[in-house]
């Protein structure tokens, strides 16, 4: 960490820094989870710098002690105009809790990846705690626990049904999503007077008002009610139907207004505004960030999560996927939203200049990292589009996937003079490099893409995320047929060895998600043994607010069919789908044979377990994730069921 920078290049954490600016009140204090890293990857200074480019006085409290006398919520006293409130970059129970709820040993947000310095439900527990302190003073919450509980949700940890968070909260605004165009304009309204209680007429906010009083007039919005927090407590029917109208409405580029009853009082739902420009994403990037963690904490250790992106370059937001377990178009858009090469190019000649850089860049990416710059190529069909996902169950005519601003760009960055690697940290979405399932190739540069991509941006290894080989799971999954991975891995193999590189391909999966069976893991298990991976990152399915997949674990239906979909519940299904990842572990041979006998499975028994006499996988021989390019035979059985997919 560079101690030579002024304290006061950081936003001030303490009374005396704030008195150092020459301060002696603060406009806005925003609470956070998480601790300060002035980094554009972290929401606190994203949205702290953005109050302080509007000329307001801005202070942080960063993982304020919620459990004792309540000081670090009074250190920089009372502001002027509101409070904000985040858990930080991650749901805090998600932070907390493992799928099977087992409570974390770590927070990767932390100094030193110290566990317990959040409450759960952090949002609320600190929006309580300043309503009881400065019962006077509006509280702003915003961020991703906020974001994705702005409507009635089912809570996986309490295993109930909630209404809106800002019920529990008593906050006075939400903003929900990305915040930077809500915040500008709440701010600029502020500046002209306009009271804090006024600002209902702001897109992208969610408030709760009496019941019987009149909606503040838009013209341009239309209405769209949902069945009442009462009603879906009764009838999960009806929570299903809800989520689909506000999965629909979020995915809109012309949204309506959401309402909902939550006993005598209305959430209100303002739609979000458009995707946010180019010049707007620029100016997110382009505030003068340390890109470091505040000096406070040096003597307290790293703080995982920043060690993991502070040589890393985020070029865009958004994912058009709508994968059903995933948070991510939800809570940033489906629609992309880029930066500016000069922004991203800018933002590396900063980058090249921390005094710990050493000419790798740890990832050039997003949260897809090959969408930058993908769009409709007509902008009013999008405009007539309510579909949650470009690219299921078939890719959109209409998205431009070409691949070639972003080969483009890598090979500038390659130029730089200053580096010496920028690695695609990433997941790529595989499909969209697959000509059988994009037909929208164009310009032909897919391939291009990939060679670019495999012979100077992959370190080591390369992640993709096929998450299932069942299509029946897949498509609840809203994820492409496993046939276009086995297409994509043809490709990678014979571009890898045509350039004599040996670099893994690293597929991700998830167990127990809705719709997926025992005989499916079974199967999954057996089929990614045959071409060669052992696995060894898993991932255990957990049901998160606002996505398809919470709605079905919860209710037990598609909240587009409200068909019935089977979906592992309890704490030894989701342990027993998950074991069959780990077929090569002496202690599982034993649970797996027993469990196929009883499904009629002796040809899944034969193919996962037969080579494993004596002690063959615990002498070395296993391939610790990675595949072996070996091709093989493939088996009758396994033949057979690739026909009937």
């Amino acid at each position: 960490m560079d101690m030579e920078r002024p304290i006061t290049d950081w936003l001030p954490l303490t009374k005396k820094e704030v008195e150092k600016r020459g301060w002696d009140e603060l406009d806005v204090i925003l609470i956070s989870g998480d601790a300060y890293v002035d980094h554009p990857a972290f929401g606190t200074a994203v949205i702290g710098r953005i109050i302080e480019s509007e000329g307001f006085k801005i202070g942080v409290i960063a993982q304020p002690n919620w459990r004792d006398d309540l000081r670090d919520f009074k250190k920089l006293g009372k502001p002027k105009y509101f409070f904000g409130v985040t858990a930080g970059c991650m749901d805090s129970m998600v932070n907390h809790y493992t799928a099977g709820k087992r409570l974390r040993s770590t927070d990767a947000y932390t100094p030193g990846g110290v566990s317990g310095f959040r409450p759960d439900y952090a949002t609320t527990v600190y929006s309580k705690i300043l309503k009881e302190i400065y019962p006077d003073v509006p509280v702003l919450i915003g961020g991703i626990e906020a974001s994705l509980r702005r409507v009635t949700h089912y809570d996986y940890w309490k295993n109930e049904l909630m209404p809106s968070i800002l019920v529990d909260s008593e906050a006075d605004l939400l903003v929900y999503g990305m915040g930077e165009q809500p915040l500008r304009d709440v701010l600029r309204l502020l500046k002209k007077g306009v009271p804090f209680s006024s600002l209902t007429t702001v897109n992208q906010v969610a408030f709760i008002q009496d019941g019987d009083k009149d909606l503040p007039k838009n013209k341009q919005w239309e209405t769209v009610e949902l069945s009442s927090h009462e009603v879906c407590q009764k009838d999960k029917l009806a929570y299903a139907a809800n989520f689909k109208v506000v999965e629909v409405e979020s995915n809109k580029l012309k949204a309506n207004r959401i309402t909902q009853k939550i006993g005598s009082k209305t959430l209100v739902i303002n739609p979000p505004y458009r995707t946010m420009t180019e010049q707007e994403m620029d100016q997110s990037f382009d505030m003068p960030y340390t890109r470091m963690p505040h000096p406070k904490y040096k003597k307290r250790g790293a703080i995982p999560a920043y060690e993991m992106i502070k040589f890393s370059i985020n070029m865009h937001r958004g994912c058009f996927g709508g994968c059903s377990f995933c948070t991510i178009s939800a809570h940033q858009g489906k629609f992309i939203s880029s930066r500016s090469e000069k922004s991203i190019l800018n933002e590396i000649d900063e980058v090249v200049k921390l005094p710990e850089f050493k000419g790798y860049l740890s990832d050039i990416g997003g949260p897809s990292a090959n969408m930058y710059r993908m769009k409709g190529k007509d902008e009013a069909i999008c405009e007539r589009c309510s579909s949650p996902s470009c690219i299921h169950p078939v890719i959109c005519n209409n998205l431009d996937t070409s691949h070639k601003a972003m080969t483009d760009l890598y090979r500038k960055i390659d130029a730089h003079p200053k580096i010496k690697k920028a690695f695609v940290g990433s997941g790529i979405r595989y499909d969209l490099l697959v000509d059988d399932f994009n037909k929208n190739n164009d310009d032909g540069n897919h391939d291009e893409y990939i060679e670019q991509l495999i012979t100077r941006h992959v370190s080591g290894r390369l992640k993709v995320a096929p998450e299932h080989t069942s299509d029946a799971t897949l498509r609840v999954m809203r994820k492409p047929s496993f046939k276009y991975f086995h297409k994509f891995k043809e490709k990678y193999d014979r571009i890898s060895e045509k350039n004599n590189i040996n670099q893994p391909l690293i597929p991700y999966f998830i167990s127990s998600h809705p719709g997926c069976e025992e005989a499916d893991m079974a199967n999954l298990a057996a089929e990614t043994k045959d071409m060669g991976f052992q696995l060894e990152q898993v991932q255990d399915f957990t049901p998160t607010p606002m996505t398809v997949s919470e709605v079905i674990y919860y209710t037990g239906v598609h909240p587009y069919t409200l068909k019935p979909i089977y979906t592992a519940k309890g704490a030894d299904e989701k342990k027993n789908q998950n074991r069959f990842f780990f077929w090569y572990k002496r202690e599982n041979r034993d649970w797996i044979k027993d469990r196929l006998t009883k499904a009629k499975r002796p040809e899944l028994i034969s193919q996962l377990l037969g080579d494993q006499q004596g002690s063959s996988m615990s002498s070395g021989n296993k391939n610790s994730g990675k595949n072996s390019n070996s091709g093989g035979n493939v088996p009758n059985w396994l033949s057979e069921r690739r026909k009937k997919k």
